[in-house]
This record gives C-alpha cells, sequence and structure tokens, in this order.
C-alpha cells in the first residue's frame, strides 16, 4: 500500500511541476516574441562573439525548459503502480487467498490500476517498486534545476551588464551594507535551490543500487527524505523562475551601447568583402584590417577610448571605402542570421500547440516574499 501511495502522490507531484512549467513557458514565448528583432551581444567564453537578439536568448532559457516539460509527460504517462505483490513481490499471500486462481491476481491488479486511473501495474518487483523509478524522477526534477540555474546565472550575468535585469520592488532593498546596489536576490535564490535539487537526485541512484535482493530497509528512510525535499524545492524555484521571466526589465540604450562598442570588429569580415569587391587585394586589406583591429582593441583596453577601427580604416587612403561605406555595414540587423525566423518558428511549431492544448492551465499566480 505505502509504494503505490508513493506512486500516486510523485504522479500528482509532476502534474503540479507540469502546470507551473508551462506558466513559465508561456511567459518566456512572450518574452521571446517581443524581443525577437533586438539585436544584442552574442558571447562565447564570455567573450564577445556573433551578434544575437534578446528573443533569441530568450528560445534557450525556453527550449531547455520544453525538454523538461516533454520528459514530465512521458514520466506522468507511462509511470504504473506496484499493484499487490506482497512481502517478496511472488503474490503468494493473495494466489492463497484466491485458491490458487492465477487470473484472479491478475486482475487484481488490473482493478487497482484502473481505480487510481494509472495504465498499468509493473510486471516483477521484489516487496517494493524499483527505486530506479525514484532515481528517474528526480532526474527529471534535476533536469528543471539546471534549466532554472542556466537562467539564473544567464540574468545575473545580463544585470551585471545593466542590459537585462529582474524585477526589484520599490522599497525593496538590494544591499544590507550598499543602498545604490540591486542584488539579483531572486535569481541567487533559484541558483541555491537548482544546486539543492541537483545534489538531492543523487540520493536515489545510490538506493537502487545498493538495495539487497527484494528489499532492505534502509532505503526508506533516504526516500522519504530526499524525494519530498527535492519536489519541494522544485515546486520552489519553478515559482520565482515565473515571477523572474514575467517581469523582466530590459534596458535597450546599454543592450545597444554594448553592442556598437564591439560591431566594428565584428563587422571586419564584411567590410574586407566590400574592400575587394571595390578593386582591393585581399591579402593586403586583411594585414591592414588585422592590423588596425589590435591598435583599435589596444586602445580601448589600455587607454579606455572609444573604437576607433572604423576611423582608422576610413583613413588609409589605400582602403577602398569612405566612412558612409563603412557606416552602412554597422547596422546591427545585418548581424543576427535567422534569429527572428528562429524564434518565430519553434513557438509558432513546438510550443505555441503545446500552450494552446493546456490553456486551462496557464493561469498561476505566485507571491515572493523578500
Amino acid at each position: 500500500v505505502g509504494d503505490n501511495t508513493d506512486l500516486i502522490t510523485m504522479r500528482e507531484g509532476l502534474k503540479l511541476l507540469r502546470k507551473k512549467l508551462l506558466n513559465c513557458m508561456k511567459v518566456l514565448a512572450d518574452f521571446a516574441m517581443e524581443y525577437r528583432g533586438l539585436p544584442m551581444l552574442g558571447y562565447t567564453h564570455f567573450q564577445a562573439a556573433q551578434t544575437v537578439t534578446l528573443g533569441k536568448r530568450a528560445s534557450l532559457w525556453l527550449h531547455d525548459l520544453y525538454l523538461d516539460f516533454l520528459d514530465v509527460e512521458e514520466c506522468i504517462s507511462s509511470l504504473k503502480l506496484l499493484g499487490s505483490k506482497g512481502t517478496t513481490g511472488t503474490q503468494a499471500s493473495f494466489l492463497e487467498l484466491f485458491e490458487g486462481d492465477h487470473e484472479k491476481c491478475r486482475e487484481l491488479d488490473r482493478k487497482i490500476a484502473r481505480k487510481m486511473n494509472f495504465p498499468g501495474v509493473y510486471p516483477v518487483s521484489g516487496q517494493t517498486y524499483s527505486r530506479k523509478i525514484d532515481s528517474k524522477i528526480l532526474a527529471i526534477l534535476s533536469g528543471i534545476a539546471q534549466s532554472a540555474h542556466k537562467f539564473s546565472n544567464d540574468i545575473r550575468l545580463l544585470q551585471h551588464l545593466k542590459e537585462v535585469e529582474e524585477p526589484f520592488e520599490k522599497k525593496q532593498i538590494g544591499s544590507s551594507a550598499m543602498a545604490y546596489k540591486r542584488n539579483p536576490m531572486r535569481c541567487e535564490r533559484i541558483a541555491g535551490l537548482a544546486n539543492f535539487v541537483m545534489a538531492e537526485s543523487q540520493n536515489p541512484p545510490i538506493t537502487a543500487a545498493t538495495q539487497w535482493f527484494e528489499r532492505t530497509l534502509d532505503d526508506s528512510a533516504n526516500k522519504r527524505l530526499s524525494v519530498p525535499h527535492a519536489f519541494l524545492a522544485t515546486d520552489g524555484l519553478l515559482d520565482l523562475y515565473y515571477n523572474v521571466a514575467s517581469a523582466l526589465v530590459v534596458y535597450p540604450k546599454m543592450i545597444e551601447k554594448h553592442l556598437r562598442e564591439e560591431l566594428p570588429f565584428m563587422a571586419t569580415e564584411n567590410i574586407l568583402m566590400d574592400g575587394v569587391k571595390r578593386g582591393g587585394d585581399r591579402q593586403e586589406l586583411h594585414e591592414k584590417i588585422r592590423s588596425y583591429s589590435m591598435e583599435a582593441g589596444l586602445r580601448v583596453k589600455r587607454d579606455g577610448l572609444d573604437n576607433d577601427l572604423l576611423q582608422r580604416i576610413a583613413e588609409d587612403p589605400e582602403f577602398p571605402l569612405e566612412k558612409a561605406d563603412l557606416e552602412e555595414l554597422l547596422i546591427p540587423e545585418k548581424y543576427i542570421g535567422r534569429c527572428k525566423e528562429q524564434v518565430e518558428d519553434f513557438i509558432a511549431t513546438d510550443i505555441a500547440p503545446l500552450l494552446e492544448k493546456n490553456k486551462e492551465l496557464l493561469n498561476l499566480s505566485v507571491e515572493i516574499k523578500l
């Protein structure tokens, strides 16, 4: 009875998390669509790389949650009950009760599953269902925690750059020591809870691996702690995720400022190609751009001055491009590739149908105490 109850409880817990995932996905989808065309710096190794858009970056957070949602859906639909298996899983006492009628033993399991609205019971077990089930479920919760942690990391970095911030209440204290600060407290809470869930997800694999034969009691103490704690922490971090994602504050001018500072470097390939089209020698122009880029970069980093790469190129009489030609190459939208289309296609194909199918669940309301 206890194990059947545990399986029912975990399934209901997954359904609650499913609702919160859907609501987080809804606000992220709205955000991604709103900012799908806003160019901003992309980063690899946290060094400026090719231009992305804010909406495209949000689509990455959304895609992680989408993968988690698919895992939750699969687990809810495939989870079964233990049924009535007895002390060592042999159903010996039930066979005795039914006077040797094996079909009645089978029918009892089927009736239990139907009564609890499960697709069936696990065909064989010891005294308990395989603890690999707990391992699988907490791996899914760990996946949600990984997605939330990644989101919180990105927001914290963007807040440091003054480009995107988590919501901040009028009377909220950002730091007990420095009155001007706006610490990303909610995202830090997400990260802390996510770390706990990911660590807690290691308990069920150990329990599953160390069971003796049909069952040992040492699994119960661990299970009674690790499973509910992981569910409660995941529930809390999704509340925080929704609260942050539904009220992100965007600063387009700061986003543009940082992009403009790096855009001349990113435009060098286009500048080189245009120079060659106008009769320049590719090797010579490449060397000039390389040299000017190094000088301009040193000027920015060492002296704290503006990026003057374009000015250097424009003033070179051997470079077949005027200042106006170079400025034309610095339109940020020229460098975002298919960001807008990727966001639109992903949401239209994968997210919108899923949200429409589950629209009765899109009514989440959370209250976060600061």
